[in-house]
C-alpha cells in the first residue's frame, strides 16, 4: 500500500510540475496576446507573425487592413499580429 501511495504522489507531482512549467506560462502568453489584439487601434504600427511591417488602416470584426507600403494594403487576421511596434514619434524622443 505504501509503495502505491508513493507512485501516485510521484505522478501527481509530475503533472503539477508540467502544469507550472508548460501549461500555465502558455496560458499567460495567450492571455497577453489576446489583450494586445483587443487594444489595437487605427494607425498602430505592427509586425505580423510572418515578419511583415505595416500600419493598421482599418479594423474589421476578425481582420485588419494593413498598409505595408504606399498604395499597398493587405488584409490579415487579427491573430496574425505578433507585436505592436512603438510609434516613430516615440522612438525619436
Amino acid at each position: 500500500m505504501n509503495q502505491q501511495l508513493i507512485s501516485i504522489l510521484y505522478i501527481v507531482a509530475l503533472f503539477a510540475l508540467l502544469y507550472f512549467l508548460l501549461i500555465r506560462p502558455q496560458q499567460q502568453r495567450q492571455k497577453k496576446h489576446m489583450e494586445m489584439i483587443r487594444n489595437l487601434k487605427v494607425n498602430d504600427p505592427i509586425i505580423t507573425i510572418g515578419g511583415i511591417y505595416g500600419t493598421i488602416v482599418k479594423i474589421k470584426e476578425d481582420s485588419l487592413v494593413v498598409r505595408v507600403a504606399d498604395n499597398v494594403r493587405i488584409e490579415i487576421l487579427k491573430n496574425a499580429v505578433a507585436q505592436v511596434r512603438p510609434r516613430e514619434e516615440e522612438e525619436e524622443k
